[in-house]
């Protein structure tokens, strides 16, 4: 069974606030997935990789973790971001849980807010 690593997720925060996409890229598996409620499905790296680069709606923001759980392969965080949305000022409340696979990488990913895209 793979093991989750939160100091993984605490990085990955990180590296998106300082908009190291190739950083963040390194922490998910290759067939990985991102869900986002209400938006198409993020499957591959490529389509990631594509989100971060093109796609994202949110800049210069920072991730704020105010909670943190693991179980078993899976860390579930919930926390805020503040930043710019296409170029409006945001700050809102997330829950993201990642989903490890057995070589230490992100395979899955879920982000849920109060937001109808991010």
């Amino acid at each position: 069974m793979a093991t989750a690593d939160p100091q993984v997720v605490r990085d990955y925060y990180d590296h998106v606030d300082e908009e190291d996409y190739e950083a963040v890229f390194a922490l998910f598996a290759d067939d990985v997935t991102y869900e986002r409620p209400g938006q198409a499905s993020l499957d591959g790296i490529e389509a990631f990789r594509e989100f971060y680069l093109e796609d994202r709606p949110l800049d210069d923001g920072s991730h704020e973790v105010h909670d943190l759980a693991v179980d078993g392969d899976t860390v579930a965080v919930r926390g805020s971001f503040t930043g710019e949305q296409d170029g409006e000022a945001v700050s809102f409340g997330f829950a993201d849980f990642h989903r490890f696979d057995g070589e230490g990488r992100i395979a899955e990913r879920w982000t849920y807010t109060d937001r109808d895209a991010v």
